[in-house]
C-alpha cells in the first residue's frame, strides 16, 4: 500500500520535471491518502466487522472487498490524474495499476492468489522503463534497484510460505504487462 507514494516520491527526486513543490506535495498527499490511508482505514473497519481475520488477508475470500475497493480508488485517482498534463504520467500509473488489480480479482475465480506485493514491484519497474522511454533518459540505476528489490521481496513472500512461485511470478508480470499495455494504449 506503500509503494505507490514511495514510486512518486522517487519519481520527483529523480526524474527531471517541472512540476512546482506545491503540486508536488499536493500529489504526494493525494497518492499517501488515496493508495494507503483510506484502504488502511477500510481493513480495520473490515477486521472489526469480522470480514476478515487479519490484516494480512491470507485467503481469497478476504482479498474480495479489498480489491474492489483498492480498483476502484486506483482508477478514479488514475482517471482524474490523466485530465491534467503534468499529472498524465501519474495517471497512467494509477490506471495500470487499477487494471493489474482486477487481473488479480480474475485469478479469484481460481482460486490463486496472486502477489500484490510483486504486482506493485512489477507496476514500479514499468513505470520506471516507460518514463525512460518516453523522456529518453537513462534510469539504470532506479531500474536495477526495482529489479533487486522485487527479487528480495519475491523471495521473502516465498520464505515466508506467503505465496507460491506461480503467486509471485504472475505478480510480477501482471504488474509489467498491465504498465506497458496502458502506457501504450492511453
Amino acid at each position: 500500500m506503500v509503494i505507490p507514494t514511495i514510486g512518486v516520491l522517487v519519481y520527483f527526486l529523480l526524474i527531471p520535471n517541472t512540476i512546482q513543490s506545491q503540486q508536488r506535495n499536493y500529489l504526494l498527499g493525494l497518492i499517501f491518502v488515496t493508495t494507503y490511508l483510506i484502504p488502511l482505514l477500510v481493513l480495520i473497519l473490515l477486521k472489526t466487522l469480522g470480514f476478515i481475520k487479519s490484516f494480512q488477508v491470507h485467503t481469497v475470500k478476504e482479498r474480495k472487498i479489498p480489491l474492489l475497493l483498492m480498483i476502484v480508488l486506483y482508477y478514479v485517482l488514475g482517471n482524474r490524474l490523466i485530465n491534467f498534463t503534468i499529472f498524465e504520467d501519474f495517471g497512467i500509473l494509477f490506471c495500470a495499476t487499477s487494471f493489474g488489480l482486477i487481473a488479480v480479482y480474475l485469478f479469484f475465480i481460481f482460486r490463486i492468489k496472486v502477489s500484490l506485493h510483486l504486482l506493485s514491484m512489477g507496476i514500479m519497474t514499468a513505470f520506471f522503463i516507460t518514463i525512460s522511454i518516453k523522456y529518453a533518459i537513462s534510469i539504470l540505476p532506479i531500474l536495477m534497484i526495482c529489479f533487486l528489490l522485487s527479487g528480495l521481496l519475491a523471495s521473502s513472500r516465498l520464505y515466508l510460505k506467503a505465496h507460491s512461485p506461480k503467486e509471485v511470478y504472475l505478480g510480477f508480470f501482471f504488474g509489467l504487462i498491465a504498465q506497458f499495455a496502458t502506457f501504450y494504449l492511453l
